[in-house]
C-alpha cells in the first residue's frame, strides 16, 4: 500500500522508533559473492536484444554459480556448527548445545524462506 506521508519525507531522513526494524539474518551469501553472481547477469540483460543466444548462456552461467554457492554456503555454515559441539565430551554445557540448536534452526528456516 503506498505510504503518501513516507513517500513525502527526505530521502535521509531517519525513522522513528516504531518504524525501525531490527535487522534480519544475513544473507547465506555474502554480499561480494552475490555481486558476483547478479552482474553477469545483469550484462545478459542487457545484452540479450543484440546477442540473444550469447546471453542466454551467461544468465545460465549464472544460474548455475548461484545454486552452487547456495549449495555450498549453508553445507559449510554446517560443518562449522557441527564442529563446534560434536567433538566436545558428553558433558558439554546445554547452553552451548542450546546454541548449536538455535543456529540450525535459523539457518533451516533461512533455507526454506529461499
Amino acid at each position: 500500500m503506498y505510504d503518501q506521508k513516507r513517500a513525502q519525507q527526505p530521502a535521509g531522513q531517519t525513522r522513528g522508533p516504531a518504524e525501525r526494524r531490527t535487522p534480519g539474518p544475513e544473507p547465506l551469501l555474502p554480499s561480494d559473492e552475490q555481486d558476483k553472481i547478479v552482474q553477469p547477469l545483469r550484462h545478459a540483460l542487457n545484452t540479450f536484444a543484440d546477442t540473444p543466444r550469447e546471453a542466454l548462456e551467461e544468465a545460465e552461467s549464472a544460474y548455475d554459480e548461484a545454486t552452487a554457492q547456495l549449495v555450498n554456503a549453508p553445507a559449510e555454515q554446517r560443518r562449522l556448527l557441527r564442529a563446534g559441539w560434536q567433538d566436545h565430551d558428553p558433558e558439554t554445557q546445554s547452553d552451548e548445545l542450546r546454541h548449536a540448536l538455535r543456529q540450525y534452526r535459523e539457518i533451516t528456516q533461512r533455507l526454506l524462506q529461499l
